[in-house]
């Protein structure tokens, strides 16, 4: 298929646009590789992993991650030609816009906002619940403005605090899954001094089960699949922070690769051991895995220690959701698809307006998490989870045509700082495997309605820009 927007390029993008923003470049590659993983690493692991595992199998569970970090590999290959092209805040809109057509970077752009708003408000809610184990007798809410108040005033400061905050946040969640991985590791080979049990799994005996290697069978190995997909959102955050990265040609790929093969190691690193520790019929949602390991192996207060870690993670998610939020709301000002006064900046460079917005998505999406729980809020979960792969597809579809486009203007390939590997199998074979796991959500009942309100929300926001802007209009940047 064809752009459906005439798109010029310059044949050598290789340096940054001359414009200026007025974002600051103020990170470097630490920063987007933790801002990243922080968006990543969340309850995703450290609560729902039990749950993979128990329907997919120990061997099964680690496939399903192999072929999550293999799909992630693909997407962040794709990415990192297009945020080096495109050095600048809220980028997929702008990949997108420029490489599709300006309807697709819109939609792209609300989708992506949408699915951070109701993480927010999810991981407001999810902390305050947390909480109460050490404060049972402040309300929930209490702690949803406290936390909200926190990383608003994060984010409002400017962007390298924002990014230093989302470092040592980072920090304690990758430390407590690297003890996992040696104290767990060890413990499989035999030491695990702290244990009051004489007992413990060797190696990977837990991994042939009464049912086989595939207790479920390998339908379930696919199921969960899909699902890993949505565990390893986050990692395209580094596009939404390359407008506010030092030296974008440097320290782009940089984080890229490190950010992959951290990605690899810590979460397939951690199955394996949760896998091999707990019999995958006795792991679930009842208890965070990491509780279950700890506690096999003898560390003392280990319920506390990982609802400490939990809090942590979730409030992490939340502090990248509320800087992706933000941005995407100026990109959107930024291209005139949306009121001029969110383009506002203050002194520090920081986008208040919205970040102002985007924080009251949040608290609303907590709202309709208690007033319309079936209803409202159902709508807006099951939009969050399509978009996620919807936006991995944006991404491969917009550096299938930026390169098409590239080469076709006279464009050394060579020539380019970074530049994804098997041009076209890396961005087709990406984008039909996401297009797959869509696909593969209409038969699971428990899913299903992501597909229904996803790909209605995508059709409301493609027709309300042809109303409002007119099947002609173009970006700026393009102008």
């Amino acid at each position: 298929m064809e752009p459906s927007t005439p798109v010029t390029l310059d044949p050598q993008p290789t340096a940054p646009p001359s414009a200026e923003t007025g974002l600051r470049r103020s990170m470097g590659a630490r920063h987007l590789v933790m801002i990243a993983m922080g968006g990543v690493i969340g309850s995703g692991l450290f609560l729902s992993s039990g749950y993979t595992i128990s329907q997919a199998g120990p061997l099964g569970a680690v496939i399903a991650y192999l072929i999550g970090s293999f799909v992630v590999y693909l997407v962040m290959a794709c990415l990192g030609e297009l945020a080096i092209a495109y050095p600048v805040s809220g980028a997929f809109h702008i990949y997108a816009a420029r490489s599709i057509g300006p309807a697709t970077g819109f939609t792209t752009a609300w989708l992506y906002w949408l699915t951070w708003a109701v993480a927010i408000g999810s991981e407001f809610t999810a902390s305050g619940l947390l909480m109460q184990r050490w404060f049972p007798g402040v309300d929930v809410w209490v702690w949803c403005v406290i936390f909200a108040a926190v990383l608003f005033g994060l984010n409002a400061v400017s962007s390298r605090f924002f990014g230093e905050s989302e470092f040592w946040f980072a920090i304690v969640k990758v430390g407590a899954i690297i003890v996992l991985i040696v104290l767990g590791g060890a413990a499989l080979i035999g030491f695990h001094p702290l244990s009051g049990t004489g007992t413990h799994p060797f190696l990977f005996e837990n991994f042939n089960t009464t049912g086989g290697l595939f207790p479920n069978g390998f339908t379930g190995v696919l199921v969960t699949a899909l699902a890993v997909f949505y565990a390893f959102s986050g990692s395209e955050l580094i596009g939404v922070a390359a407008g506010e990265t030092a030296d974008p040609a440097t320290s782009i790929p940089k984080a890229m690769r490190s950010t992959v093969v951290r990605l690899l190691i810590f979460f397939v690193g951690a199955i394996a051991v949760i896998a091999a520790t707990v019999p995958f019929d006795q792991v679930g949602l009842d208890e965070s895995p990491f509780v279950t390991v700890f506690s096999s192996i003898g560390i003392p207060f280990a319920a506390d220690i990982m609802n400490f870690v939990i809090i942590t993670a979730l409030l992490s998610a939340g502090n990248s959701g509320l800087f992706s939020c933000a941005r995407m709301l100026y990109s959107l000002a930024d291209e005139g698809h949306a009121p001029r006064a969110l383009k506002k900046l203050t002194r520090r460079g920081i986008p208040m307006v919205a970040l102002s917005v985007s924080m009251l998505g949040g608290l609303a999406s907590l709202i309709s998490s208690v007033v319309a729980p079936e209803t409202v809020y159902l709508a807006l979960v099951s939009v969050s989870g399509f978009a996620v792969v919807g936006v991995w597809m944006s991404i491969t579809a917009s550096h299938f045509f930026h390169r098409r486009a590239f080469v076709k203007n006279g464009g050394n390939v060579a020539a380019l700082p970074y530049r994804a590997p098997l041009f076209p199998l890396v961005p087709i074979l990406a984008f039909s495997l996401c297009l797959i796991s869509l696909i593969g959500i209409a038969f699971d009942p428990n899913q299903v309605a992501a597909l229904y309100f996803g790909v209605s929300f995508v059709g409301a926001c493609y027709a309300f820009f042809y109303f409002k802007y007119g099947p002609k209009a173009r970006t700026n940047q393009l102008s």
